[in-house]
């Protein structure tokens, strides 16, 4: 027991009580889930922000980001079709340390649609169609994580976020009509990977 505590309270890299912010960037890797995504296909993007990170004993910090992250899909056919959404995500996590450095996380993402549209191109003309009205502008999600300290200063992550809200509105307007939606089940699944680079605050 005594050897298991031990353990455990070697695994934090920051002492307790620090508080630092973490600069990150990276890609995402973005699709639908959901029962009626079939069809769609990755789509590739970036995300970029940071992070407040609280140590609160010396295996557990709690954090809180503002990322702007690139998601939405893409599909099969000519044009080159994508969904292309944009987010400012606000993520907070617990983040539990397993050993050294190693830290399993999870928790809550609130996010706020900046942009959303349909691109594709059709003899040799490329096109942009605003869906942000069709869209919910708020969306909530699941992320599950897994990050890596180097020396106390990088952090390597990868995190995957499952939707939990619907893409789509279920009344919008789109040129001038009015649809009704209720039942399709489309709802965001990203990968982000990302570099980070902690300075302790206090």
């Amino acid at each position: 027991m005594v050897a298991f505590v031990m353990t455990i309270a070697s695994n934090a890299q920051d002492a307790v009580g620090t508080l630092s912010l973490k600069p990150m960037a990276g890609m995402t890797i973005a699709n639908f889930i959901g029962s009626d995504a079939e069809g769609t296909d990755t789509k590739l993007g970036a995300i970029f922000g940071g992070e407040l990170i609280y140590q609160a004993n010396n295996y557990l910090a709690l954090s809180a980001g503002l990322l702007y992250s690139m998601q939405g899909c893409s599909a099969d056919g000519e044009g080159d079709p994508k969904m292309n959404l944009d987010y400012i995500n606000l993520p907070v996590l617990a983040n539990f340390y397993i050993t050294k450095g190693l830290a399993l996380k999870a928790g809550l993402q609130f996010g706020y649609l900046t942009r959303a549209k349909v691109s594709g191109s059709g003899d040799g003309v490329k096109a942009e169609v605003d869906m942000k009205d069709a869209c919910n502008d708020f969306d909530l999600s699941i992320p599950l994580g897994i990050s890596y300290d180097i020396n106390n200063s990088f952090v390597i992550e990868g995190r995957y976020n499952v939707g939990i809200t619907k893409v789509g509105k279920s009344k919008y307007s789109f040129m001038g009509e009015t649809y009704h939606d209720d039942e399709t089940d489309i709802r965001n699944g990203v990968f982000q990977i990302t570099l980070g680079y902690k300075f302790a605050l206090k």
